[in-house]
């Protein structure tokens, strides 16, 4: 791959993982809208290990309290944060696995990546976006998030599985429907990101070892660090901003994006 295709896969990886636009629905159409090859397994698992970097160092306090309280969790006993959370996390990571297996093994995977399939999610989900987080109210915090409440999210999640929905994008949505406030939705959003990415990358992983060599290693190695410093960017400025506004900016882009894909995809 040439460093200007790898620069670009990697930076709207990076950018659009955590924010609530699609990352996937974005990869799919680099090679669409630009005549690049479609940039392959190793560079989708690169570039999400950067991501995944990036998500575990910016909630770094979290990701420790949950990973001590993993062999607590592992004895049944659910009697600290810690412990909880890890808990929490794995229940709502069970329903987008699931999914994910179903749609791998029937092929429907590759089947939805279409300009046509991106571009209606992307207004769909960006419009229940906006009535949801209007309407929702903002009266529970991260320290709320309860077992029922990791449920629902984690089917919310699993649906994000089709490409243009975007995995934060339903996910926070799902958590402000339960009336979270904007930036614990997110927060919890992206914590269920880690082991859902991490899951993801191991499946893809474990079919690319086979086909590695010296020079998809390089490509890789540039990619995932290029989407690590643009994901931590773009998760920080977020995160910043929910403090003051609300997601209606990135719904206004979403539905900008999806009405243009209608017109290129039936045009």
């Amino acid at each position: 791959m040439s460093l200007a295709h790898l620069f670009l896969v990697a930076i709207i990886q990076g950018i659009t993982e955590f924010l609530p636009v699609s990352s996937s629905g974005h990869l799919v159409l680099v090679p669409v809208l630009t005549g690049y090859p479609d940039q392959g397994q190793v560079i989708d698992v690169a570039v999400h290990l950067g991501t995944l970097m990036a998500v575990i160092m910016f909630f770094w306090r979290d990701v420790s309290m949950g990973l001590a309280g993993v062999p607590r969790m592992l004895t049944g006993r659910i009697d600290t944060p810690g412990a909880k959370l890890a808990f929490l996390l794995m229940i709502a990571t069970i329903p987008a696995v699931l999914f994910g297996l179903m749609l791998k093994l029937t092929g429907l995977d590759d089947a939805m990546r279409s300009v046509k399939v991106i571009a209606w999610t992307m207004l769909g989900f960006g419009i229940v976006l906006y009535v949801v987080d209007q309407r929702g109210a903002e009266t529970k915090t991260a320290g709320d998030w309860s077992l029922r409440d990791a449920i629902i999210m984690g089917l919310w999640q699993a649906v994000a599985l089709i490409p243009g929905s975007s995995r934060s994008g339903v996910t926070i949505t799902g958590a402000r429907a339960l009336g979270y406030q904007r930036s614990d939705g997110a927060k919890l959003a992206m914590l269920m990101s880690i082991p859902t990415i991490f899951a993801s990358g191991v499946l893809l992983g474990a079919e690319v070892i086979a086909d590695a060599n010296i020079q998809a290693a390089k490509d890789g190695a540039i990619a995932a660090g290029l989407s690590f410093v643009s994901a931590l960017l773009a998760l920080s400025l977020m995160m910043r901003l929910l403090r003051s506004v609300s997601f209606t900016p990135y719904v206004i882009y979403r539905v900008v994006l999806g009405l243009g894909l209608l017109l290129f995809a039936y045009s």
